[in-house]
């Protein structure tokens, strides 16, 4: 049925499969897991596929008078595959977009399919929120891993490796700086991310550990750090070059900027665009970032107000450019002043 789409295969033959909006992964052998997704959620003894798929505007006009597993089960009678030992992500991210990465040691290999978007639902734990729940609602994914491995983890050793990967996912989106949508911090996530992570349980190689200090906990985090910047730059356009920009990294912070562009005495237009030149230097970004770190410093309370802003004034003045200065400055007098 799906072999004119096969996209990727595991060492241990599971075949994952694009179809349209949905990524499909069958398996080809015993798999214990846990998920997030509101069908076979938590930890399971057995699973025979996972799925994750883009919800198209008829999807999510269904899904307004609907429950949500309900859907997930309906989807699964569409895929051919049974909902009782299926579990299934959903988000609005499209498929197309998909990043898949495996790394291996030795014998132990583990396996990332990853969809993200993070333009507008991007957030950092702690942040205000965006929607209360009463009497269940339901909220699109934004950030879905789905994460196979090839040897056998008990449900203590999965719920470890579900924590390693949400701390990956935070390091990824920390490389990258990714602001929150939410407040003036970086995004450790989004507001509705999924997760499901799978092991062998035919594997005769059972693994007690997938912490931070075990070769898995490793290999999990590598595939979720390299995976996520891949599926970000597919789904969003964002790369490391496009965030090496001294206004990107300035419009972490909710500002309203009319207020400047209303009190300068020059050609706005000449000055936005050298702005948006000099924005892009290297020497500019760094100055930038510098003084944007002390500006967290001083709200995280790690540094005293007067000392963050007589020593952003200084690093200000490193600039080159007159529009950058210009700009720093107001960020400076607002934040910190």
């Amino acid at each position: 049925m799906y072999s004119n789409r096969l996209i990727f295969k595991t060492s241990l033959d599971d075949e994952i499969f694009y179809l349209k909006d949905t990524i499909l992964i069958n398996f080809t052998l015993n798999r214990n897991g846990v998920s997030t997704s509101q069908l076979n959620s938590g930890t399971n003894g057995l699973y025979k596929s996972v799925f994750n798929q883009h919800l198209s505007q008829e999807k999510i006009d269904y899904l307004v008078d609907h429950d949500v597993c309900e859907y997930l089960i309906n989807e699964c009678n569409n895929l051919d595959i049974d909902s009782e030992f299926a579990t299934g992500l959903v988000t609005l991210a499209e498929m197309k977009n998909v990043s898949i990465v495996t790394k291996a040691f030795k014998g132990t290999e583990v396996t990332a399919v990853v969809t993200a978007g993070v333009r507008t639902n991007a957030t950092r734990a702690g942040d205000p929120s965006s929607y209360w729940e009463e009497n269940g609602e339901f909220h699109f994914g934004t950030i879905n891993i789905i994460l196979l491995t090839n040897v056998c983890l008990d449900k203590s050793t999965l719920l470890e490796a579900f924590m390693t990967a949400t701390e990956a996912k935070t390091v990824a989106l920390n490389n990258l700086r990714i602001p929150s949508q939410y407040s003036n911090g970086f995004a450790t996530g989004t507001g509705t991310d999924g997760l499901a992570i799978f092991s062998n349980t035919d594997s005769e190689n059972k693994l007690t550990n997938a912490g931070k200090h075990s070769k898995l906990g490793e290999l999990i985090a590598a595939t979720i750090i390299e995976a996520i910047p891949k599926a970000i730059s597919k789904q969003v356009w964002i790369t490391k070059k496009s965030q090496s920009n001294a206004l990107v990294r300035l419009n972490r912070f909710k500002l309203d900027i009319n207020e400047f562009y209303k009190e300068l005495d020059c050609d706005k237009f000449e000055f936005i665009k050298q702005l948006r030149i000099d924005a892009r230097k290297q020497d500019n970004v760094a100055i930038t970032t510098s003084i944007l770190n002390l500006i967290d410093e001083y709200e995280n309370g790690l540094i005293q107000k007067h000392e963050a802003y007589e020593l952003a004034l200084k690093i200000k003045e490193e600039s080159n450019s007159n529009p950058i200065k210009k700009i720093l400055e107001y960020w400076i007098n607002y934040f910190i002043r």
